[in-house]
């Protein structure tokens, strides 16, 4: 057995192997796999290697290799989890999705992407109460989480919260995109729940952040040729990408969507994607790591939920400092949902009372934002 001690002074990141090009780099400087955890890299080609270094207390998650070379490392005191075939997804993951990997095959139609298949596997096997199926569900979206833990570490968040009826074309859409850019320029990462509508409005302006201003309204009335994800997500999708194509190398944003609202496919101008399955992991986490704030534009149920799930942290401190809210569109939370009335009453004469504020109109968030943020 290979005598290396069980506790290593290497952080568990480092121990986290995710590429090729990192399998060779940890063989070539420390001669050993111990205690290192290999996601989701194919090893097919490295059998020599595996044959000859030692791994014990490694795992290997869904990496691709040589039957021999699996013998070996686990003669040697690794652990194999192998790849699952037949899947939409890998559950071992390394690494958050990019837009590309999820509408790959969009040219035969969205049925045809993985996002789409990996849907219908979800709604396939969350009625049967398979176990199988919920264990992989777990294990993929604890890889996104630390996958995005990763992306993410010294960022400043923002999140922009919406609803996903927004539709392309519409003033409330282009102003969502505004703020997003603004934000973006301002040096905050932006971070939406990952849908249509005002999720996608957000992050595409993000994405026009390096370009000049022109930029988005043109790309506002390309994208308006295809308002709304319904009747076609085909053709909705295609918009994004030939805006995309028409203006390579945009800015990077975040996404945070999920399969359990299969209705809500995700935006293609966040450049790193989290999707989820489940969605109480997802809307806990998307809040958690919007460590600049949170600005919450008019939406429906899910955006309240979103308003309320932010409070609640902040009313009892549980991560700390307060983090700040900006609510937009008095009439919207004061008569049509009159959450605000209910988030003022709670913040009274509490910490978060001094980071909570409401505006009347979206120019006026970035600036609320900056004000709560101190």
């Amino acid at each position: 057995m290979d005598p290396t001690p069980a506790q290593p002074p290497r952080a568990a990141h480092d121990r986290e192997i995710e590429t090729l090009a990192e399998f060779d780099e940890v063989v070539s400087a420390h001669g050993t796999l111990s205690r290192y955890r290999v996601q989701a890299v194919d090893l097919t080609a490295r059998t020599e290697v595996l044959l000859s270094v030692g791994s014990a207390g490694a795992v290997f998650l869904g990496c691709p290799m040589d039957p021999e070379a699996a013998a070996r490392v686990r003669a040697g005191g690794a652990l194999v989890f192998p790849p699952i075939p037949g899947l939409p997804f890998d559950p071992y993951r390394g690494h958050v999705y990019t837009p590309g990997e999820l509408y790959d095959r969009l040219g035969e139609g969205y049925e045809a992407t993985p996002d789409a298949r990996a849907y219908a596997w979800f709604q396939a096997t969350k009625a049967d109460g398979d176990v199988f199926a919920s264990m992989l569900r777990a294990v993929h979206d604890d890889s996104v989480s630390d996958a995005l833990d990763e992306l993410l570490a010294g960022a400043r968040v923002v999140g922009v919260m919406g609803g996903h009826a927004m539709a392309r074309g519409s003033l409330a859409y282009a102003g969502a995109a505004r703020l997003g850019r603004e934000l973006a320029r301002a040096g905050f990462t932006v971070a939406t729940g990952g849908g249509p509508g005002a999720m996608e409005a957000a992050n595409l302006g993000a994405y026009t952040a390096p370009f000049g201003d022109g930029m988005l309204e043109d790309a506002l009335n390309l994208l308006a040729k295809a308002p709304s994800f319904t009747p076609s997500v085909t053709d909705w999708a295609r918009a994004a990408f030939e805006v995309r194509e028409r203006w390579p190398g945009g800015g990077a944003s975040v996404g945070i969507p999920t399969w359990f609202y299969g209705h809500e496919p995700p935006n293609a101008f966040a450049g790193h994607i989290a999707k989820y399955f489940s969605n109480a992991t997802r809307e806990d986490g998307l809040l958690a790591r919007c460590t600049a704030g949170v600005v919450f534009l008019p939406g429906a149920a899910g955006t309240v939920q979103e308003v309320f799930d932010n409070a609640t942290p902040n009313y009892y401190g549980s991560r700390g400092e307060p983090t700040p809210m900006v609510l937009v569109d008095r009439a919207h939370w004061t008569e049509r949902l009159p959450a605000w009335p209910l988030l003022a009453s709670l913040a009274r004469e509490r910490p978060m009372e001094s980071r909570i504020a409401l505006v009347d109109r979206i120019e006026e968030a970035p600036a609320a934002l900056k004000r709560l943020g101190g």
